[in-house]
């Protein structure tokens, strides 16, 4: 699975193996159950046209050719979830790409399973970093395991030479379609939203910053537009726990947490996460306003989510982390020390909350 940049829609990551066909969900209809939903919303089904999320793939054994500031009263929790999974025999990995957000925590476990581990990379970012709160020691053991290969994947001869000869079980990228059509032995993982520690894309940290700045939450129409999250630590797991699983051989999973939430809901867990008070939620019509080309919010205004029931049945993949549990997890090792992606930008909220045509 390659971690280039991915849309606040979804993600699909691709895992290419040894070893019938692709069925998964882009859409749910599945009971809900979610302290952030609305009573009616948690006793009916929901049936939701969703976009389909974007896939990571994991080949195993490839042919010789690689595919083209803290609020006082906040309670803070301590870090939940040490990276251990159960090892699986030692193999030779490429990971295209793997230095920014999912690949920081799966590369980590793949080498705590004791597996060759190789990132292949334009060498514009370092290859590696520590997580957050992450002592010197362990840093630098994984450090000293991580091997590199610098190129671009779109210089086809030279990833042809360069690989040919390596001899990998398997590579991580985005490339269903072409691994699909070449008959390979794959896995494709479909996540919806991710998020958690590191994360580049503004999911949690656009509520945040506005948590922490006392400001009221602009969500777009009702509110009750229903979607889901997965921690990223999650998401690591389940790309190990399909390592040498015959069940996984060509197939697609989705993975994410359990539960559903609307906006309104997301906005308050947000808040219980960091320890604000409970939000101020303005709803407002987007058709009334002109944004430019600013995002004046970080998902979709849609209904987002899909069933991760399959990933529970076939391989026991359960999702560790629940929704305010992994939010805090999320602020207490990355926005509450201070460090977070982008800075605040409030300026999109001031229009709307300038302009009386909101919605109560």
């Amino acid at each position: 699975m390659a971690y280039t940049p991915y849309s606040s829609s979804s993600l699909t990551h691709t895992l290419l193996h040894s070893s019938s066909s692709s069925s998964s969900s882009s859409s749910s209809s599945s009971p809900v159950s979610s302290p952030w939903l609305p009573p009616v919303l948690q006793r009916c089904n929901i049936t939701s046209k969703c976009s389909l999320p974007s896939r990571f793939s994991l080949l195993l054994n490839p042919p010789s050719v690689a595919p083209n500031s803290v609020p006082p009263s906040r309670k803070v929790c301590q870090p939940k979830g040490a990276l251990n999974v159960t090892a699986s025999s030692a193999k030779k990995i490429l990971v295209m790409g793997g230095t920014r957000f999912i690949g920081i925590f799966l590369s980590r476990l793949l080498v705590e399973e004791g597996h060759q581990v190789t990132l292949f990379t334009r060498g514009k970012a370092p290859i590696t970093q520590p997580l957050p709160g992450e002592p010197d020691e362990a840093y630098n053991a994984f450090k000293s395991k991580v091997l590199h290969l610098k190129g671009d994947r779109k210089d086809f001869d030279f990833v042809k030479t360069s690989l040919a000869a390596e001899g990998f079980d398997v590579v991580y990228d985005i490339n269903e379609a072409l691994l699909e059509s070449k008959g390979v032995n794959y896995t494709s993982i479909r996540p919806v939203y991710i998020y958690g520690p590191l994360n580049y894309n503004p999911v949690e940290e656009w509520f945040f910053h506005r948590l922490k700045a006392g400001r009221p939450i602009p969500i777009p129409n009702s509110g009750i537009q229903v979607t889901q999250l997965g921690h990223v630590k999650d998401l690591a797991k389940a790309f190990i726990k399909v390592l040498g699983n015959e069940k996984a051989s060509k197939q697609v999973y989705n993975i994410s947490g359990d539960r559903y939430v609307t906006f309104d809901g997301l906005a308050r867990a947000c808040a219980k996460a960091g320890g604000f008070p409970e939000p101020e939620i303005i709803h407002y019509n987007p058709k009334e306003f002109d944004f430019g080309k600013k995002k004046a919010f970080p998902f979709r205004d849609q209904h987002f989510f899909a069933s991760v029931e399959k990933a529970k049945a076939e391989l026991g993949i359960v999702p560790e982390y629940g929704l305010v549990e992994g939010l805090t997890d999320s602020y207490n090792l990355d926005f509450g020390r201070g460090t977070f992606r982008k800075e605040a930008d409030f300026t999109t909220d001031d229009i709307i909350l300038g302009k009386s045509l909101v919605l109560s």
